[in-house]
C-alpha cells in the first residue's frame, strides 16, 4: 500500500532513492567490466539468476510464499518483460560506451516520462513543459551527435534504454498501489531470468577467475537491492519528489568510469547532461508547483 504524503515519509522515500541510484551505478560499471570478456547476453542471465538467488535467501525466511504472491499477473510478467529487454540494451550499450554517456541518456527519463503521461494517462502539456521536453531532447543530441565522428549506434540502444525505463516508472508507479515491492522485484527477476537462460546457455563461457564471480555475484546484490529500494521509495513519495534525487547517479557514474575504466566524458556529453538534468528537475518543479 501507498504511504501517506507527509514530509516523515518523504524523507524515506527520498533515502531509498539515494540506495537505488548508487546500487544502479555499481551495477552498471561490474556489467561493463563483464561484458568485455563475456557474451552479453550471458552477463544479463547471470544478473538475474543472482539476483533471484540472493533475494531468495535475503528475503524468504522474513517474507515466505508472500515473496510471490501477485494481484495482477499480467502486469507482472509485462514487467519482467520491460526489465530484461531494458537490461540487455544497456548492457550492450555499455560495451561500447562510457558510463557517463549511458548516464547522461538515462536522465532523459523524466522528460520521457511526461510525454508518456500525456499519451497514456491524457495529462495535458503546457508550453513551458513542451519547452522543458524540447530543450531536453537538444540536450540528448549534444550527448549523441548524430552524424559526426562521436556518434556511435551504441547510442541508439541507451536511448531505446530510456524510453522503456521511462514506461517501466510509470508501470511500476502504478503496481506499487496493490503490490509489494519485494514481489515486485523478485518476480520481475524470476520472469527475466526464465526468458533469458535458452539465449544465454547457447552463448555460455566460463568465467575466467572467482575475481569474475564476485563482481557477477554484486551484479545481482546491486540489481536485487537497487529494484527493491525503488519500489519501497514509489510507496512512500511521489515521482515528483522522488525525481531530483535521481540525478546524483550521473555523479556516481562519472566517478566509477574514471576510478575503474579511466575514462573522462567529454565537454559535450558534460554539457549535454547538464542541460538534460536541468530541464528534467524544471519539469518537476512545475509537477510540485501543481501539486
Amino acid at each position: 500500500m501507498l504511504k501517506a504524503d507527509d514530509a516523515h515519509h518523504r524523507r524515506i522515500g527520498i533515502g531509498l532513492i539515494t540506495v537505488a541510484t548508487l546500487c544502479f551505478s555499481i551495477l552498471d560499471a561490474s556489467a561493463k567490466w563483464l561484458v568485455q570478456d563475456l557474451p552479453v547476453v550471458q552477463v544479463v542471465w547471470l544478473r538475474f539468476a543472482t539476483h533471484v538467488l540472493l533475494m531468495v535467501l535475503l528475503l524468504a525466511p522474513r517474507h515466505g510464499r508472500a515473496l510471490v504472491r501477485m494481484h495482477s499477473p499480467r502486469l507482472q510478467a509485462l514487467r519482467a518483460a520491460m526489465l530484461a529487454s531494458m537490461t540487455a540494451l544497456n548492457f550492450f550499450a555499455l560495451q561500447y560506451l562510457q558510463l557517463a554517456e549511458t548516464g547522461a541518456i538515462q536522465f532523459s527519463v523524466p522528460i520521457l516520462i511526461a510525454l508518456l503521461s500525456a499519451w497514456w494517462l491524457g495529462e495535458r502539456l503546457d508550453w513551458r513543459r513542451w519547452a522543458a521536453i524540447v530543450v531536453g531532447f537538444a540536450g540528448v543530441l549534444l550527448v549523441i551527435r548524430p552524424g559526426s565522428q562521436a556518434f556511435h549506434p551504441a547510442l541508439l540502444l541507451a536511448l531505446a534504454n530510456a524510453v522503456l525505463y521511462a514506461a517501466f516508472n510509470l508501470l511500476t508507479r502504478r503496481m506499487a498501489a496493490t503490490e509489494s515491492a519485494e514481489s515486485m522485484q523478485l518476480v520481475s527477476a524470476i520472469g527475466a531470468a526464465v526468458v533469458l537462460a535458452p539465449f544465454a546457455l547457447l552463448q555460455w563461457q566460463d568465467p575466467a577467475s572467482l575475481f569474475t564471480w564476485a563482481v557477477i555475484g554484486l551484479c545481482g546484490l546491486m540489481g536485487g537491492v537497487g529494484h527493491l529500494a525503488v519500489a519501497q521509495a514509489h510507496r512512500h513519495g511521489s515521482a515528483a519528489v522522488l525525481g531530483p534525487f535521481l540525478y546524483q547517479q550521473i555523479l556516481y557514474m562519472t566517478l566509477w568510469g574514471w576510478l575503474v575504466f579511466a575514462q573522462v566524458p567529454d565537454a559535450f556529453v558534460v554539457a549535454g547532461a547538464l542541460v538534460v538534468v536541468a530541464s528534467g528537475l524544471y519539469l518537476l518543479w512545475l509537477e510540485l508547483r501543481r501539486r
